[in-house]
């Protein structure tokens, strides 16, 4: 299968042939799911905390003698059941939301989200995004004239999460360029996160003659 790359002005100058094993997979919503589920939860940090009866302040002394008080019988103010004692279930530091994510999994989920992007028409293939300068106007211009691209008519102007671009090689003057786009997201292709691929509608593939090898060098 053959697909469009594009300079920057969104004209088109060549062609590039897109590998089934990479562009062709048939959506598996399952390892997809799997796959984002264990990424987030590896991002979790974990920071909710709250103490238990042994390490909230207080407590030690009973707070009244056991019978003839009328009063039902309390062992220490720490207790779950007072007001400032320890908490019962709650959130703990220690616990580790950590899950194991095998590496051909992840490719294969990779794979398959590209493969659906290109069946929707929300990949686009760019020559090269080059700039002398970084300039926030420049990128604008740009994403303003890859949008006359059919299909792509949103990338300029949707408000949240319009566009995740991979380039080939971190490129210093790219990414300053567009790092004032709320809605865009710049990086590496190896720095690429694919939760941030599917949170985003279109994803910029820069220099696809060098980005697809490696793609499909990750199979193997």
């Amino acid at each position: 299968m053959k697909a469009s790359i594009y300079d920057t002005k969104g004209k088109e100058v060549k062609k590039v042939d897109l590998p089934e094993t990479v562009f062709d997979l048939p959506w598996n919503a399952d390892l997809v799911h799997q796959v984002v589920v264990s990424l987030e939860s590896n991002k979790r940090q974990g920071s909710a905390h709250t103490k238990d009866r042994s390490e909230v302040r207080g407590g030690g002394k009973k707070p009244w003698k056991q019978k003839g008080t009328g009063r039902a019988r309390h062992g220490s103010r720490r207790s779950p059941i007072w007001v400032g004692g320890g908490v019962t279930f709650g959130p703990r530091n220690d616990k580790d939301y950590s899950k194991k994510i095998n590496r051909k999994m992840k490719v294969k989920a990779f794979n398959t989200i590209l493969s659906q992007k290109v069946r929707d028409g929300e990949i686009i293939f760019v020559d090269a995004l080059s700039f002398e300068t970084p300039k926030t106007k420049d990128a604008k211009e740009v994403l303003k004239s890859l949008s006359t691209i059919k299909g792509c008519e949103t990338l300029a102007t949707k408000r949240k999460n319009a566009a995740v671009i991979a380039t080939s090689d971190y490129n210093e003057t790219s990414f300053r360029s567009f790092r004032n786009f709320g809605n865009i997201k710049l990086n590496a292709l190896n720095d690429i996160d694919l939760i941030d691929v599917v949170n985003h509608k279109y994803l910029i593939i820069e220099n696809p003659e060098k980005v697809i090898p490696t793609l499909q060098a990750k199979i193997k």
